[in-house]
């Protein structure tokens, strides 16, 4: 098996990461990286801290000049990042020693990275944004389409009280909504850093914190007033919010398993997986994936807490872990995403199966409607009593709920509580209350 199945010839459309594979490369992040170094040229030489012409030629040379990562790997085991060897190699293609020696003036190797993956981070989640908002659309019309289409709701894997498809749809879609209303928060205060060797700046010029500003301002960053390179909260922020968010595409994973399961079959896939040697399975794959990706990614997610406290002003232990790891972890949310919008606009209910699945009790399912009705008429307690025994005998006497209520208690009518859709309270307001919150927001 390939190290990540997000880029494995084999894996990848088992698990896709569609466009944000892409700036998880090496190649990415030294073009991230080289935008950082000619950003910071050009501002040092606004600022008179470098000579202007050498800060005009490294900017033009950073969006210019293609380096190698490959040819970088050995530098970079030594000394344990990577700017160092981008540093030289820059210098040397740039084939102007004059201007070249003022590249990477006061900055440390944590600051090109950490901003170079900010740059890269908002990419990603300016596409994570996209991908919710489609989802959150087809999600929308599949509520509101089902808003009154009855099926079993279940508590504990048994029949609870009849809710709607819709309904179940739109507890897939508010966690969504919520989530990318965060998101936007989270896009819009993505910090720079540039604060020097040990975080106080003191070779940047005469005002780091201006310089800092400024960078920010040109690189579409916010300015974090301070260092932060032993404080991971920009980063944690967003993995926690990864997290969040493959965990509510798990929810919509693990009912669909349920759904999809023999006996049940309430929900059809649109696409399935197909077993080696049994004709007759048709595998709820992307669900389970949704599943899996959501228990990798809050795997990681812990591997990313136990790195946030980093020791000093630099913990090279700690920044090795996130490398190890926010990649993977932004992947995998990608991949829940990206599987997530191609089930939306398949997933069709089957109404035969849900009308089944009501019945199926022999109207147990309206039992809790039944003794609501019968507190009308007498104490609460009691009509539960009398209710659980009704239940007893529907299963002793093999009798459906409602004919044995007729019978008992003749004097009230019960008649309209068996019927599903007249059963399902909030559910349809619900659904439609998803879809138009869904549309609002996208």
């Amino acid at each position: 098996m390939a190290a990540s199945p997000h880029d494995s010839q084999l894996y990848s459309r088992l698990f896709p990461a569609g466009e944000i594979g892409r700036l998880f490369t090496d190649s990415a992040e030294v073009r991230a990286m080289l935008l950082v170094e000619g950003t910071l040229a050009k501002l040092q030489g606004a600022a008179g801290v470098i000579p202007e012409i050498s800060a005009a030629f490294i900017h033009r040379a950073a969006l210019e000049i293609p380096l190698d990562p490959g040819a970088m790997a050995e530098a970079t085991g030594q000394n344990g990042v990577p700017v160092p060897a981008l540093v030289a190699a820059f210098r040397k293609e740039m084939q102007a020693p004059e201007h070249a020696q003022y590249l990477h003036w006061g900055a440390t190797s944590q600051d090109i990275m950490d901003t170079a993956l900010m740059l890269r981070l908002r990419q990603a989640l300016s596409l994570f944004d996209d991908g919710l908002a489609a989802l959150l659309s087809d999600l929308a019309t599949l509520a509101e389409t089902h808003a009154e289409l009855p099926m079993p709701g279940r508590t504990y894997g048994q029949h609870a009280t009849p809710v709607s498809f819709g309904s179940q749809v739109a507890h897939w879609g508010f966690p969504l909504i919520d989530l990318r209303t965060e998101l936007a928060t989270i896009r819009a205060t993505l910090p720079v850093s540039l604060s020097g060797a040990a975080g106080t700046g003191s070779e940047l010029g005469p005002d780091p914190a201006a310089l800092r500003a400024e960078l920010a301002k040109a690189l579409g960053l916010t300015d974090p007033e301070r260092s932060w390179h032993a404080d991971r909260t920009p980063v944690l922020r967003i993995t926690a919010w990864l997290a969040r968010l493959a965990a509510a595409l798990a929810k919509m994973g693990e009912d669909l398993i349920q759904a999809t399961q023999t006996g049940i079959g309430e929900i059809r896939l649109g696409t399935s997986g197909g077993s080696s040697t049994m004709p007759q399975k048709q595998n709820p794959v992307g669900p389970s994936a949704l599943v899996a990706l959501a228990a990798h990614v809050n795997g990681l997610n812990a591997v990313m807490l136990s790195a946030g406290h980093p020791r000093q002003e630099r913990d090279g232990a700690a920044w090795f872990t996130e490398w190890l790891t926010l990649p993977q972890l932004t992947l995998s949310a990608a991949s829940a995403l990206e599987i997530a919008r191609s089930l939306a606009p398949a997933l069709t209910p089957d109404v035969a199966a849900m009308r089944a699945a009501l019945t199926s009790s022999q109207g147990l399912i309206h039992a809790e409607a039944l003794s609501f009705r019968l507190a009308r008429h007498m104490p609460r307690p009691e009509a539960q009593a009398r209710v659980k025994t009704a239940c007893l005998r529907v299963r002793n006497e093999n009798r459906p709920l409602a004919e044995i209520a007729a019978e008992a208690w003749p004097e009230i009518d019960t008649r309209d509580i068996f019927d599903p859709v007249a059963s399902l309270g909030t559910a349809p307001q619900e659904a439609r209350h998803f879809a138009k919150r869904a549309r609002q927001a996208s």
